[in-house]
């Protein structure tokens, strides 16, 4: 007989799923699908859901929890109870981020921009269209010629939508999606124990929603003063800046500056896009991450710079091309991937005494306690490699090669979302992107051209969808909710289904609300990234290796093998010596567009967190803990009020430091 431990018997009293919570939730999902998508893709000034913790769920929670304080006072008990707020929330942080990158504003748009943008200059009808499965987009790929749905999502259609036209492909990459969110279930059951228990890890975009869902932290975060100078500081700079725009005359306060503006002599004008973004709320953030972490963020940050100036200084101009697709140098794109595969095989050695128990219950010989899981071992396990093979066979379906489709679905999932759900976890990283795709590990060993134009026509499509652009990765909300159930007394498994049906609410709401948002506006006049950009990066990228030869430079091979010399060098001393300054992880996040944008915060939260524990001790930092957090709330909320008064004006919203 199995015995019990006393966690063991602690689960037993938790909290279990509320149908009430259930309820509040789906409305909160829908109705952040509605804000943020018309938000984004409309308003288009501000993007208020492609961070893992986002403007748009902090808004709806905060409007949760008056709500709920409102009702509680009427009924003089309270109505929802904190593991209640926390299920209404994880359905509505899931939903928005759906609805925003995570998925849909990157779908609808790549099944119609291929068609709507081929002409005879870019021979995109003659390379791609003969490759492409006819149920797999809305238009008949046999037409050379801009076909009726193209041109209606592009210029409008008086808000018609032909629905028939677009149910057949929604089903069919709704398979896909399907398998690869069951892969996203699969990682977060499996991997929270390791990272939150063994491993300790801080997830640090927890502490932000915690303060507003669990009562005593509310409480006591409303009656300090500190965190209401906090949130002043930050929400007036915004709020300036939104009267900026609709009143010229009132100055702006500056958040944002180039510094390839002032270094333009040579060989510091080498240096690749710098800016310079003042996030308060990435301030109030990075100040609660280990100060060796916050070095190294920046620190390596700064190393891709020195490169670029080395190199030109050096005469090696020639090097200073870009990666694909990312805003990176070709040689930088190749050691973070070299850094990612370390990193991978270093959490797996960690994690492996963990996994061998988990894969032992797998198969019924293993006695580690699964009931407080999001899902039990065995199904997760098996869930995974369902979900793994659906997206495998999928591929395979529409066109790609075995190899290609394999590689594809397992580097994207098996080591990029690992690495990303790993950099929120840990790094508490508001954004998750990356610096390559999985085609670019092939072109390590075979030029691009040899894979053939149908499998690099099929690439197209799984880069704009899937491994390109990785903001609003839904497997991170997961773990942080997870995380936070711990707080408010929630049973792990109470947030399977309503996390299920966040998913599935957010597809479907969100798919029928931006097609006909196009159909109304015209996909031309709305958020040009969304509809013309990321749409179309893949097919330029793809069509001279089509047409043509694709032979990348030998050095990329060095600096790959390099990296991962490097990386593996890191790993080592960092679990030899304690006070071993620089972290791999920030290493492979050093030239993503995350680091664009959040390097000059993070270096000002190392800088002043530095100088409080030097000057002040540990005490002190804790005391000045709650001005950070108002830093958050501040500027997020604020981005909440702009966002919500260009909904109702038409009127423009601020520009916020994190686009």
């Amino acid at each position: 007989m199995q015995r019990l431990t006393k966690i063991e018997e602690k689960t037993k009293q938790l909290q279990g799923l509320s149908s009430r919570a259930l309820l509040f939730g789906l409305m909160l999902s829908i109705l952040a699908v509605l804000i943020v998508s018309y938000a984004e893709l409309v308003v288009k000034e501000i993007q208020i859901a492609i961070c893992q913790f986002n403007p748009a769920a902090l808004g709806l929670l905060t409007i949760l929890v008056a709500l709920n304080g409102f009702i509680s006072r009427i009924l003089r008990r309270p109505f929802l109870q904190p593991y209640e707020v926390l299920i209404a929330y994880t359905m509505t942080v899931l939903a928005a981020m759906i609805a925003s990158r995570g998925l849909m504003e990157k779908l609808l748009p790549a099944l119609v921009a291929i068609n709507y943008f081929a002409n005879p200059q870019n021979r995109w009808a003659e390379a791609f269209f003969p490759h492409i499965p006819r149920w797999l987009v809305p238009f008949d790929p046999k037409g050379m010629e801009v076909q009726p749905p193209a041109k209606y999502f592009y210029e409008g259609s008086d808000g018609i939508v032909i629905w028939s036209e677009w149910l057949t492909p929604l089903l069919a990459w709704s398979i896909v999606v399907a398998g690869v969110w069951m892969c996203f279930l699969a990682i977060a059951s499996i991997w929270r124990r390791q990272w939150s228990e063994h491993e300790k890890l801080n997830f640090p975009l927890t502490q932000p929603p915690l303060q507003l869902i669990e009562p005593s932290n509310r409480a006591n975060l409303l009656r300090n003063k500190l965190a209401w100078l906090g949130f002043a500081l930050s929400a007036f700079v915004f709020f300036i800046n939104g009267l900026n725009r609709l009143f010229p005359s009132i100055p702006p306060i500056r958040v944002s500056w180039t510094l390839n503006d002032y270094l333009t002599d040579r060989p510091f004008n080498a240096i690749f896009f710098t800016p310079v973004y003042t996030s308060y709320a990435a301030v109030g953030f990075a100040y609660f991450l280990p100060s060796q972490l916050l070095f190294s963020l920046w620190f390596f940050f700064w190393l891709t710079r020195l490169q670029d100036i080395l190199l030109s200084w050096l005469g090696y101009e020639h090097m200073l091309i870009n990666m694909p697709l990312y805003p990176t140098r070709l040689y930088i794109g190749y050691q973070v991937l070299g850094s990612y595969l370390v990193l991978v095989w270093f959490f797996w050695r960690a994690a492996l005494p963990y996994l061998r128990q988990v894969f032992a219950k797998t198969f019924g010989k293993g006695d580690i306690d699964d009931t407080n899981e999001l899902i039990p071992y065995r199904v997760a396990v098996l869930l995974g490699m369902m979900g793994l093979a659906i997206a495998i066979t999928w591929g395979i379906a529409v066109g790609l090669s075995p190899v290609v489709a394999v590689t594809e679905f397992a580097v994207y999932l098996g080591i990029v979302v690992l690495v990303m759900a790993r950099s929120v976890a840990e790094g508490g990283l508001m954004m998750t992107e990356t610096s390559f795709r999985p085609i670019d590990l092939m072109r390590l060993f075979m030029p691009k051209h040899q894979l053939g134009a149908r499998n690099l026509t099929i690439l197209g499509f799984t880069d704009a969808v899937f491994t390109r652009d990785l903001r609003g990765l839904l497997v991170t909300p997961l773990l942080d909710s997870l995380k936070m159930s711990e707080s408010v007394n929630l049973s792990r498994r109470a947030l399977l289904l309503p996390s299920v049906l966040a998913m599935i609410s957010g597809f479907v709401t969100a798919a029928i609300y931006q097609l006909k948002l196009p159909h109304t506006y015209g996909a031309l006049t709305m958020y040009w990234y969304a509809y013309q950009g990321n749409p179309r990066w893949a097919f330029e990228d793809h069509i001279s290796s089509i047409l043509g030869q694709d032979n990348p430079p030998n050095y990329i091979r060095g600096f790959f093998i390099a990296s991962i010399v490097i990386t593996y060098a890191m790993v080592a001393a960092r679990s030899h010596f304690w006070w071993f300054p620089f972290h791999p992880l920030a290493y492979a996040l050093s030239a993503s567009w995350t680091m664009i944008v959040f390097w000059f915060p993070i270096f000002l939260a190392w800088l002043i967190k530095g100088l409080i524990l030097r000057y002040a001790g540990v005490r002190a930092f804790h005391r000045y803990a709650p001005f950070f957090i108002g830093l958050i709330y501040g500027e997020f909320f604020m981005a909440v009020v702009w966002a919500v008064h260009s909904l109702i004006t038409r009127k423009p919203a601020p520009f916020f430091p994190w686009p």
